[in-house]
C-alpha cells in the first residue's frame, strides 16, 4: 500500500515536471514562430498600402520590419519586402508629383534593401528584379546632373536583368519590369509598343499557370493585377488605342484589387474619358 502511494506521488511529480517542460517548450515554439507571423502580417499591410497609394504607411511598415532584417531564417525576405515598400512608395510618388529628391531617396533605400536581400540569398531572383527596376528609375532621374553615374547605373541594371533572365526567364514580375522598358525602347533596338504588350501578355499567362504552385508565404507572388493594369495602360496609350480592351483589363484588375487607388481614381477615369 505504501509503495502504491509512493508510486502515485512519483507519477504526479513526473507529470508536473513534464507539464512545466511542455509549457516552456511551447513558449519556445511560439517565440520562434512569432517573427514569421509578424512579418507575414506586415507584408500583407504593405501590399494593401501600395494599392491604396498610402506612402506614409509604406514608410512606417518598412521601418517596422527592420528588427527582423537579420533573422537567420527569413532575413532575405524581410529585406526584400522592405525594399518593395520603398520601391512602391517611389512609384506612388510619381503619381503624386513628389519631389525628385525624395523619389531618389526612396529608390536608393529600396536598392540598398534589395542588395541586402541578394547578399543573404544570391539566388533570390525577385530581389534582382526589384533592384534593376529601381536602379533604372534612378538612372533616368539623374540624367541631367550626372551622365557618368547614369551609365554606371544602367550597366548594373542590365547585369541584374541578365542574371534574372538566366535564372528564371518566365518570372512574371520580371516580365512586368521588362514590359515598361520595352515600351520606351526604339523598335530598331528590339523594343516598341507591340513588344511591350507581348511581354506583359506572356507574364500574365505565366502567372495564371502558377496559381496552383505552392509557395512560401514570404516569397513574392504578386503580379497578375499589375500586369493587367499595365496592359490597360498600354492599350490606352498605344499609337492606335484600343479603349475597350483597356477597359476590360482595368476592370479585371479591379475585381482582384478593388481598392487600387491608381487604377480606380486615375487610370479608369482616363479610359472613360477616352471612350467619350
Amino acid at each position: 500500500m505504501q509503495k502504491s502511494r509512493e508510486a502515485r506521488g512519483f507519477g504526479r511529480k513526473i507529470g508536473r515536471i513534464l507539464l512545466v517542460a511542455a509549457v516552456f517548450l511551447g513558449a519556445g515554439v511560439g517565440s520562434f514562430a512569432e517573427p514569421r507571423e509578424k512579418v507575414v502580417k506586415t507584408v500583407a499591410e504593405i501590399r494593401r498600402a501600395d494599392y491604396e497609394g498610402n506612402r506614409e504607411a509604406l514608410q512606417r511598415l518598412s521601418d517596422e520590419l527592420l528588427p527582423f532584417a537579420t533573422d537567420a531564417q527569413i532575413g532575405s525576405r524581410v529585406r526584400y519586402w522592405r525594399g518593395f515598400a520603398m520601391w512602391r512608395k517611389a512609384i506612388n510618388g510619381f503619381n503624386d508629383n513628389t519631389s525628385t529628391r525624395e523619389l531618389q531617396q526612396d529608390l536608393q533605400s529600396a536598392v540598398n534593401e534589395f542588395e541586402g536581400a541578394i547578399m543573404l540569398d544570391p539566388s533570390f531572383v525577385d530581389a534582382k528584379v526589384g533592384e534593376s527596376s529601381c536602379i533604372g528609375m534612378l538612372a533616368y532621374a539623374l540624367t541631367k546632373e550626372n551622365p557618368e553615374g547614369q551609365q554606371e547605373k544602367i550597366a548594373i541594371a542590365r547585369r541584374l536583368v541578365r542574371e534574372a533572365q538566366e535564372a528564371e526567364p518566365d518570372n512574371p514580375r520580371l516580365a512586368w519590369v521588362l514590359g515598361l522598358n520595352l515600351w520606351y525602347t526604339p523598335v530598331e533596338h528590339g523594343g516598341g509598343q507591340a513588344k511591350s504588350i507581348e511581354m506583359y501578355e506572356k507574364g500574365l499567362a505565366t502567372i495564371r499557370k502558377q496559381r496552383t504552385v505552392a509557395a512560401d508565404s514570404l516569397d513574392p507572388a504578386w503580379g497578375e493585377p499589375e500586369l493587367m493594369m499595365s496592359l490597360a495602360w498600354c492599350e490606352l496609350n498605344r499609337t492606335n488605342p484600343d479603349v475597350n480592351t483597356a477597359e476590360r483589363y482595368a476592370q479585371s484588375a479591379l475585381k482582384i484589387v478593388p481598392n487600387w487607388h491608381y487604377l480606380k481614381d486615375i487610370l479608369m477615369p482616363q479610359i472613360q474619358k477616352a471612350k467619350k
